[in-house]
């Protein structure tokens, strides 16, 4: 079932990133299915931290869109190389995100190589995601994440500063990277995805 726009609208831009641990990520490019499960997320506050674009209400073209309704997709890149894949969250004017750092690939890719979907830049290129794709509703049928009711528990979720950001000054030592502990990835690719998720949409 794909997950509703209501998902990414509430407040808490934290909790939203810890709930998308174990949710479903998908694109349907050129006909071409491609996605997995989301394994590691990052939180990005908004105009309160300095790790985010929109930081001290900085609205430009690109971070435009970071100021719309929650539940669609914020493409940006990154060094001039990457493309990197955030969702944005909160109410409208409420520029926060969360950026998808890593998945476990389920189908367009060789199902468990998670070396080609972990980390940010990786995942964007596996599934062909780039500047296209920015602003798109994440209910559409181009892309889309769902809930396959898998239970991620707390004692699964590791938590850690945010990779990379520096500049953020005391704001790089938010706890706002959330990812799923390698034994119990493990556990999951065996029992829960190959399993009861034989069948992919």
């Amino acid at each position: 079932m794909k997950l509703p726009l209501s998902f990414y609208q509430t407040k808490d831009v934290e909790k939203i990133a810890k709930d998308l641990l174990g949710k479903f990520l998908y694109t349907k490019i050129n006909n071409n299915l491609t996605g997995g499960m989301i394994i590691e997320t990052e939180a990005y506050g908004g105009i309160y931290d300095k790790a985010s674009h929109a930081y001290n209400n900085r609205y430009t073209k690109r971070t435009s869109t970071m100021y719309e309704k929650g539940g669609i997709s914020y493409i940006y890149l990154c060094y001039g190389i990457h493309y990197l894949f955030n969702i944005v969250t909160n109410k409208k004017n409420i520029p926060e995100a969360v950026l998808i750092r890593a998945l476990i690939p389920t189908i367009g890719i060789k199902k468990g190589s998670i070396n080609l979907t972990s980390g940010p830049a990786l995942l964007t290129k596996a599934l062909k995601i780039d500047k296209k794709l920015n602003g798109i509703f994440l209910n559409s049928n181009i892309i889309w994440l769902e809930d396959k009711k898998i239970k991620i528990k707390k004692e699964m979720i590791s938590i850690t500063k945010r990779i990379g950001i520096d500049y953020a000054e005391e704001d790089a030592d938010r706890p706002w990277r959330f990812f799923i502990k390698k034994p119990f990835i493990k556990n999951l690719l065996l029992n829960n995805i190959n399993k009861k998720h034989k069948r992919y949409p």
